[in-house]
């Protein structure tokens, strides 16, 4: 795919506006008032906030929707490689990221109309995305916020088919604050009165706390996991419940038993936004779902060939302690069925906790490379990030780049051991160089 059109397109955005978040919804408001309102013309919508498992959350749905055959818009970000990834169009047999020259199009038009007043880029973003879902048809849109909710460009839907709130932790505390209730307070902008909500699994009770009060204010029909609906693994199998009863299905593709609740929380949504999904479509979306840059197996591609002989390369975005847990959890997971030394190369950038990222994986890896983060100006020295790495009390040192840290494991290597488990991991930005340099981007 050609992606120079629109790739120009947003860097003379970027140079005409200012980067980062300005949270308002004043700005993107006025602009989409110029556009037509495109936001109040699109099928229903399923709004997604978290802090972790959102972007799981909108893979889960969508893959439900389309095992049931409807078409379906969605928005998600960051991207990994290329912009096109924020916009999947909604088609018959399964959406496909924008087409190029459409893409810059619609870029070109919302930035006319946006005559050169203060805006940020990710607003004028949000505002293209409106105005192809909406010039598109399909069933269906699923709207991931791009941070918090109450003030997130995304929140100028007046009325979502279901509002959705995944696991709220620390993350962006500049923006959103330092406690987890004030964060679940800005999850819950979101929450529109009258309009269904479900609220995923919460590991902090004061999180859902502010999550069930503030439905239960604006008479919000609430759908909670663990009360209203939960998923369990039984014989190898993944059984989801609700009040309509039991569903028996395939273990969700992407690992980690947090996918049980991020796949429950998906069918909990797409059933409160009132579309039918069958146990057959729910079995279908579990072992077709995907979701690149979060755990996700390298199998093929230039940076598998650097590896040790037999080595098991997983890649995952997650950057806070939250994610840590879990990607802790799903490695573990994997050293239960098939034992192997693990081995991280993990590069951050400077407004995430590193420390609390790395302590998730203390006496489950045996060493750390740290590496910069090209695709960021606010990447983390790499010297920093190992002794950030040593704080949490695992053994670490700084290396050059992926490809280096690769082959420094493979050189060093000692072929009479099983071959190692390496989790590539600490950024999004990460992750979408990793997928580039491996020639496997997105698709």
């Amino acid at each position: 795919m050609t992606t120079l059109s629109a790739e120009r397109e947003i860097e003379h955005l970027m140079s005409l506006h200012p980067k980062g978040f300005d949270l308002s919804l004043d700005r993107v408001t006025r602009l989409l008032e110029r556009l037509g309102n495109p936001q109040d013309k699109l099928p229903p919508v399923i709004h997604i906030a978290g802090t972790n498992g959102k972007g799981s959350c909108a893979a889960f749905s969508r893959a439900l929707l389309e095992a049931a055959g409807y078409r379906v818009h969605v928005h998600t970000s960051p991207h990994l490689v290329n912009w096109h990834e924020r916009y999947r169009l909604g088609a018959e047999g399964g959406g496909r990221l924008v087409d190029d020259k459409v893409f810059a199009e619609t870029i070109a038009r919302v930035a006319e109309a946006n005559g050169g007043e203060t805006i940020t880029v990710f607003e004028i973003l949000t505002a293209v995305g409106f105005l192809l879902f909406a010039e598109h048809p399909a069933d269906a849109v699923i709207l991931e916020v791009g941070l918090g909710g109450r003030f997130d460009a995304t929140n100028v839907i007046k009325r979502p088919a279901v509002s959705v709130i995944m696991p709220v932790s620390l993350d962006h505390e500049a923006y959103l604050g330092d406690r987890v209730e004030l964060i679940a307070a800005e999850k819950a902008g979101i929450i529109k009165r009258g309009c269904p909500v479900v609220v995923g699994a919460q590991e902090f009770e004061a999180a859902q706390l502010v999550l069930i009060e503030t439905a239960e204010r604006l008479r919000a029909p609430l759908t909670v996991y663990g009360q209203d609906f939960l998923a369990f693994a039984e014989n190898g199998r993944m059984v989801y419940q609700d009040s309509d009863g039991l569903m028996d299905l395939s273990p969700p593709r992407l690992p980690g038993r947090h996918q049980f609740a991020n796949a429950a929380a998906a069918i909990a949504a797409v059933k409160a936004a009132g579309f039918d999904i069958s146990e057959r479509d729910a079995d279908k979306a579990m072992t077709n779902v995907s979701w690149p840059g979060r755990m996700q197996k390298l199998t093929q591609g230039r940076l598998m060939e650097l590896a040790p002989r037999g080595a098991e390369i997983w890649l995952d975005g997650g950057h806070n302690p939250g994610a840590g847990t879990v990607i802790a959890e799903a490695l573990a997971e994997q050293e239960e069925k098939n034992p192997r030394p693990l081995f991280m190369i993990s590069g951050m950038i400077n407004t995430k906790d590193q420390s609390g990222y790395f302590s998730a994986f203390k006496g489950l890896t045996r060493h750390v490379y740290t590496v910069p983060v090209s695709m960021s100006d606010s990447g983390v020295p790499n010297d920093e990030l190992a002794a950030r790495a040593a704080e949490a009390g695992l053994s670490a040192e700084p290396v050059s780049s992926v490809a280096n840290a690769l082959m420094l494991l493979r050189d060093t290597w000692d072929e009479r051991e099983a071959p190692p488990r390496i989790l590539i991991g600490g950024s999004l930005y990460l992750a979408g160089a990793v997928l580039a340099e491996n020639g496997t981007p997105p698709i």
